[in-house]
């Protein structure tokens, strides 16, 4: 099928849930026709606007051939300012019609650990917790956290937190990998600079209708939760630990009192890991015979150095340094993700072209 033809194809469908909608109806059914409308209403937009553009050329090339000299010249200085514009608009088209990962328009799951490093790694995942934290705030989006261990220093072994708002999990899907630190500890005396880590995931939050999740494929545990140090925050078996047998993923949770809200938090992260995991083995399955640069999720694939001597931090995946750490720890990601996000979007166009 010819890029045209696909184009026509879309504007006949947009034409067509037009018209189912304006016959009326209610329910899932108009909701579902509502939505794929709204879905194509920009591409559609953009189709409108090519071929208006492409028969706005036509009539000006027309016109500079058949017209009088000052016609012509005119024409001529209007076809070179539209054909600067045409090609933008074609690849503005093609990035529209590339295709949606449903997960896009997902909440997120953040998980941090501290890997090597020790206690400075643990201080380093609770930096990057609130760089997350920051930048979800910036965004107007709601940070809610669910499960955190603490090492009492104010670090963190491991902490986890939803993220809900407008296209979160598209914005922060790239974040998935170690991040690695490289500054003087405040436990320093010596004034040496130390290399540290801490693992980041992001996962798409799912309902129960997106995974199938038996629970007979669960074993269930219950315990005391603990506070940082090992000293016991209750006298009650209120902590939750997930396994789910045909994987062997654990999920544990112990910041709620209630065994049963304990319970329903790590079934939401269980969901979520299980999601993903599936998600991971279709992206394998498409991509075997290649490995994206962008995007693959690999936890042990160092993505991201953050410099804290020289005040820069460096994507390694798309070889991008910016000098402002400062800036960047305080949640000013935009930068970063726009250019993942336009990586992704280039390597994508390459493989459909």
């Amino acid at each position: 099928m010819s890029l045209d033809e696909k184009l026509q194809q879309i504007v006949s469908r947009h034409e067509e849930l037009g018209a189912l909608m304006s016959a009326g109806g209610d329910g899932d059914g108009f909701v579902k026709l509502s939505k794929e409308y709204a879905e194509l209403d920009p591409i559609v937009a953009a189709i409108h606007e090519l071929r208006d553009l492409q028969k706005e050329k036509t009539d000006l090339q027309e016109m500079a051939a058949d017209g009088d000299r000052d016609m012509r010249a005119l024409a001529e200085a209007e076809l070179r300012d539209l054909k600067e514009r045409l090609p933008g608009l074609e690849q503005q088209i093609r990035i529209l019609l590339l295709p949606r990962d449903e997960a896009d328009e997902k909440n997120a799951i953040l998980e941090i650990r501290a890997g090597t490093g020790g206690d400075e790694a643990a201080l380093f995942a609770a930096d990057l917790f609130r760089m997350y934290q920051r930048y979800a705030d910036a965004h107007r989006w709601t940070f809610e956290l669910l499960e955190a261990s603490e090492t009492g220093i104010g670090g963190f072994k491991e902490v986890l937190a939803t993220i809900r708002g407008q296209n979160v999990f598209a914005r922060l899907k790239f974040e998935s990998g170690v991040h690695r630190v490289q500054r003087v500890p405040a436990t320093e005396s010596g004034g040496r600079i130390h290399t540290s880590a801490a693992t980041v995931a992001v996962l798409p939050e799912v309902e129960d209708v997106d995974v199938e999740l038996d629970e007979r494929d669960l074993r269930i545990d219950t315990y005391r939760s603990q506070g940082a140090g090992g000293q016991h925050v209750n006298t009650t078996d209120s902590a939750v630990r997930l396994t789910h047998l045909p994987t062997g993923i654990v999920v544990a949770c112990q910041d709620e009192k209630s065994q049963h809200k304990n319970k329903a938090k790590a079934m939401k992260v269980m969901r979520a890991r299980l999601y993903e995991e599936e998600r991971r083995r279709l992206d394998d399955e498409r991509a075997a015979d290649r490995k994206s640069q962008v995007g693959s999720g690999d936890r042990s694939e160092r993505i991201r150095t953050y410099n804290f001597p020289q005040g820069r931090v460096t994507d390694h995946r798309i070889n991008l340094t910016l000098h402002k750490l400062d800036r960047v720890m305080e949640g000013d990601l935009d930068e970063l993700l726009d250019a993942l996000m336009a990586e992704d979007q280039a390597a994508r166009l390459a493989e459909v072209q």
